[in-house]
């Protein structure tokens, strides 16, 4: 434990790429912990290996931090600013004889009789690695810069980290960080190595798999808290048999020992039903400004979220119930109809469909009540499948109810559909 007695973790991303949403749940399992612990979540950037560096990488991470609420604590982390530090490290483990150089690198030579080992606190597995089983490795590359070892571990140590929360691949690389640890005299950090996430086929996470950036899913229209939710999900099961938490109830639940062994599996359409459910339980006021916030830049949709109070909240309210993502609002309210031609018999039954209408029903106003009556007496008495109604209705095959497209468009709209 460090000096203060509290828990101290960090996020570590290195900004060669956006983070994919694998990353960015990495992220989220250091801060759940971290706040469960009543401690703190560092944010460190590891930017030493600077010819792979993607511009708008950095800005990006801290983007999907901000958008997700995942909070950091204290300034910010740079490496490539602390290269006199890792210098003074590395002039260290030169002056004891345990590195060497070698073509303008610095190496460390791991004995053959050493035995690394460790409880890992994911399934508090033991690890164990031999000395000889481990190749020499660079700590200081030639351009004076130092690798992910060497900064890993020399930060880590210098920022009193507490617990290593990471991927299940940085495994293998962990010797080579205890044998410095130990080189060091340092005590060494708990470490918590997390499953990989596998798609669907159960070959590693890809972007066929939906290995996308948060900012991608942000796009598409999914909201913070499913996306918060779905990634606790990935490889954490608090007990139970509840699938919807809020960020609060996951803080008060997170514990490293509820972390699965097992590799966890990326299953979108879980994502798309768990957005959907957290969709349905926002206040209609709050879907209505993440609705105007996401459209901010589409005039067709904006003018339906500009209608009257009890225009809006019927649009709002009969759509609530029907979206799995943000994205499908504008299909479900636009006016604009399908390219799909009518069949001669679609048409033969749309003609049909709209003399019996206007037969039942009048020239006036067609009484929501009376409307949805009469199509049923048509859909039995033609033995025409409801589904066929509504699209030619509509001219779509989903949206919102006939009765709430009644009331806010009004008869013309079905009307000329059955026309065209």
């Amino acid at each position: 434990m460090n000096s203060s007695g509290k828990v101290k973790v960090r996020f570590a991303p290195s900004p060669t790429g956006i983070p994919h949403i694998g990353n960015t749940r990495t992220a989220f399992f250091n801060y759940l912990f971290a706040k469960h612990s009543r401690g703190k979540f560092i944010l460190r950037i590891e930017d030493t290996d600077q010819k792979r560096i993607v511009e708008g990488a950095l800005e990006s991470t801290l983007e999907i931090l901000k958008w997700l609420g995942i909070d950091y604590d204290e300034e910010i982390i740079h490496q490539s600013k602390r290269l006199p530090i890792y210098k003074k490290h590395v002039d260290e483990l030169l002056s004891k004889k345990i590195a060497y150089e070698k073509e303008g690198a610095i190496w460390i030579k791991v004995p053959d009789e050493k035995v690394f080992e460790w409880i890992d606190r994911v399934g508090d597995k033991k690890i164990s690695f031999k000395g000889k089983d481990i190749e020499d490795f660079v700590i200081l590359k030639s351009d004076s810069f130092p690798t992910y070892h060497l900064a890993n571990v020399v930060d880590d140590h210098l920022l009193e980290i507490t617990h290593v929360i990471r991927g299940e691949e940085w495994i293998s690389s962990t010797p080579k960080h205890l044998y410095l640890y130990e080189s060091f005299g340092w005590e060494i950090p708990e470490f918590a190595h997390l499953p990989v996430i596998l798609g669907p086929d159960r070959t590693k996470l890809s972007k066929r798999h939906g290995a996308k950036s948060v900012l991608d899913y942000r796009t598409e229209g999914y909201i913070q808290e499913s996306l918060l939710n779905f990634m606790a999900f990935l490889g954490w099961n608090p007990g139970g048999d509840r699938e919807q938490m809020s960020i609060e109830e996951m803080i008060k639940l997170f514990e490293l020992k509820d972390v699965n062994v097992a590799n966890p599996i990326f299953d979108v359409k879980k994502l798309d039903w768990l957005n959907g459910v957290w969709i349905r339980s926002l206040e209609d006021k709050d879907l209505e400004s993440r609705l105007i916030n996401f459209y901010s830049n589409d005039a067709s949709v904006l003018v339906f979220l500009d209608k009257n109070k009890k225009t809006k909240e019927l649009i709002i309210g009969s759509a609530k119930s029907r979206l799995k993502t943000l994205a499908d609002f504008k299909k479900l309210i636009s006016e604009d109809v399908s390219v799909k031609e009518f069949t001669k018999e679609e048409n033969e039954i749309a003609q049909k469909l709209l003399k019996s209408l206007q037969e039942e029903l009048g020239d006036g106003n067609w009484q929501s009540e009376k409307f949805l009556a009469a199509l049923k007496n048509f859909s039995r008495d033609k033995k025409i499948p409801f589904k066929k109604i509504y699209f030619l209705l509509t001219k779509k095959e989903h949206g919102l109810g006939l009765l709430e497209l009644n009331q806010i468009y009004g008869k013309e709209f079905f009307v000329n559909n059955l026309k065209s």
